[in-house]
C-alpha cells in the first residue's frame, strides 16, 4: 500500500505514474456548462450520455474518464434530483396555484414532474463536471486526468491505443 501511495505499484483508479506536468485549467463555468449540456467537461467535444441517458465510460475524444470509482458521483447526483424535489414540496406546502383552483395545482405538479424526469441527464451532467472540478482543484497523484483536453485529439487515441 505504501508502494502505491509513493507512486509505484498497481492501483485501479488511474495509471501508476504521476502527472509530469499540471492539466490544463477549465474555468469552472466552461466546464459546468459543458456538463450541464451532456459534454465532457474537460474538452467539451466528446458525450456523456448516448442516447437519452446511456452513461459513457470515457470521454471519446480526450480520454477523461468521467467517474473513476463507481459512486463517485452520488453526493452531487443526490443533491441534485433533491432541489428539484424540495420545489415541488414547496408549491404544495405552500399552496402556489391553489389560489387558481385545482387544476392549476395539478398543473404545475405535472409541469414540474415533468421537467424533473425530462432534465434528469442534464443534472447528472452537472454532476460529472462538478466531479471533474474536484479532481482539478484537489489532484490525486494516481489519477490520470488528459493534459490539454483533447485539443490535438492525441490523448484519447493514446489511451485507446493503450499508450497512455
Amino acid at each position: 500500500m505504501a508502494d502505491v501511495a509513493n507512486g509505484g505499484g498497481e492501483s485501479t483508479i488511474g495509471s501508476t505514474e504521476r502527472r509530469s506536468s499540471p492539466v490544463t485549467p477549465v474555468r469552472p463555468l466552461t466546464a459546468l456548462a459543458r456538463g450541464l449540456l451532456k459534454h465532457c467537461p474537460h474538452c467539451g467535444r466528446g458525450r456523456i450520455y448516448t442516447g437519452w441517458a446511456k452513461e459513457v465510460k470515457t470521454c471519446p475524444v480526450c480520454g477523461l474518464v468521467y467517474e473513476p470509482t463507481e459512486g463517485d458521483t452520488w453526493a452531487f447526483t443526490i443533491i441534485g434530483d433533491r432541489i428539484p424535489v424540495a420545489v415541488g414540496i414547496l408549491v404544495v406546502y405552500f399552496e402556489f396555484g391553489s389560489r387558481l383552483g385545482p387544476v392549476a395545482l395539478v398543473s404545475v405538479i405535472a409541469v414540474l414532474c415533468a421537467a424533473l424526469v425530462w432534465t434528469a441527464p442534464n443534472r447528472w451532467g452537472v454532476g460529472v463536471a462538478l466531479l471533474y472540478l474536484q479532481r482539478t482543484w484537489w489532484p490525486d497523484p494516481l489519477d490520470r486526468i488528459p493534459r490539454h483536453g483533447g485539443q490535438d485529439g492525441q490523448d484519447g487515441q493514446d489511451r485507446q491505443d493503450g499508450r497512455a
